[in-house]
């Protein structure tokens, strides 16, 4: 029996932590379960999920629908999406069956590319491996996680490059829905008639539009992601912030900060797994952001105080702090007039 191979290929970046991931994992579980339910897709269909941030990684090998199980996707720093697209042609190369004199080969691979942000590294190389030797072979389709992504780039590897304009939990239960019935669609195509072009479902009542990818796009940074430490536990954590706006009483325009969004534990050995070792130099004015997280490994009331070696750790009412950074040890001030400059994530 003919494969019809299906890669979702999924950005775990800092700026994907908190609602994003966890409805790209819940939407996951959807898509299996519903496809398991499917005649054609249950012969046909075989899965496979790669999460990238700075590192790509093999979360499911390429393995029968019923085999598969959905992994509980980590978090990483940075979104390399180079790297990504070279993991996947090199997975590609390693697990497809190509036709044979003696065998027919997989039908043509179906992959979902997930992202909300754009590369941080050089994608050039990979952008140009994958149009010479794989497109044509392959069905890409790009989604945007909300509008922080450089569509017309992505327009450069895809013919189908969509945003999904709303990410509240509706909207991202909606979309997965979609994903299911265009992948069931594909596979009746390839099982019934032999044709194994894509066969997208409806968006009807869906908040995704396709993108035109010839016109230009303008890209503003939606999210600050800070990297702490709890003092009492030593474990780390990210802190989100969203791009917001109010009016202003004394400039003609709107006036742009980040507001919380919230405060996540993450596995710190995994994390850094998962981000590219270069040093991120993005810095942020500290009276850009908007509001303070409590802890969220042990409860301290203050989840984002600055230390002189320049890392974020928490405190609580204890008068006397260490850093779980450096060692210092100290009280806690309060910020000069301006804010000071702080590091953020790469993603």
């Amino acid at each position: 029996m003919r494969r019809l191979p299906i890669y979702f290929l999924v950005d775990v970046s800092e700026s994907m932590v908190g609602t994003p991931i966890e409805q790209v994992q819940d939407g996951m579980a959807t898509i299996i379960n519903e496809l398991r339910m499917d005649p054609y897709a249950l012969e046909t269909a075989y899965v496979s999920v790669i999460a990238f941030a700075g590192k790509a990684r093999m979360m499911s090998p390429l393995q029968e629908l019923y085999k598969f199980y959905p992994p509980k996707f980590p978090i990483g720093g940075g979104t390399s999406l180079g790297c990504a697209l070279n993991f996947l042609m090199d997975e590609m190369d390693h697990s497809l069956q190509k036709t044979t004199t003696e065998v027919k080969g997989d039908w043509k691979p179906i992959i979902f590319l997930f992202t909300d942000g754009n590369p941080t590294d050089n994608v050039d190389n990979a952008f140009a491996r994958w149009n010479s030797h794989y497109r044509r072979h392959c069905n890409l389709i790009v989604v945007s996680i909300g509008d922080n992504v450089n569509t017309q780039m992505m327009g450069e590897i895809s013919d189908n490059v969509l945003r999904l304009t709303d990410t509240d939990v509706q909207s991202f239960k909606a979309f997965f829905k979609w994903v299911t019935a265009s992948i069931k669609t594909t596979s009746v195509s390839v099982t019934d008639y032999g044709d194994d072009n894509l066969k997208l479902a409806p968006t009807d009542g869906i908040n995704l539009e396709k993108v035109d990818t010839d016109k230009p796009c303008k890209v503003d940074e939606h999210f600050v992601v800070l990297f702490g430490k709890c003092q009492n536990t030593h474990k780390t954590y990210l802190v989100k912030y969203a791009r917001s706006s109010r009016p202003s009483e004394f400039v003609p325009y709107d006036v742009s900060f980040f507001k919380l969004v919230g405060a996540y534990p993450i596995d710190e050995a995994t994390y850094i797994a998962l981000s590219d070792e270069t040093q991120s130099n993005r810095k942020i004015n500290t009276e850009e952001l908007r509001g303070m997280p409590t802890c969220p490994c042990c409860g301290n009331q203050l989840g984002v105080v600055i230390c002189e070696c320049g890392n974020i750790f928490c405190v609580g009412e204890d008068s006397h702090n260490m850093c779980p950074w450096c060692g210092m040890e100290g009280s806690l001030g309060s910020i000069s007039e301006g804010g000071i400059d702080i590091s953020r994530t790469r993603g």
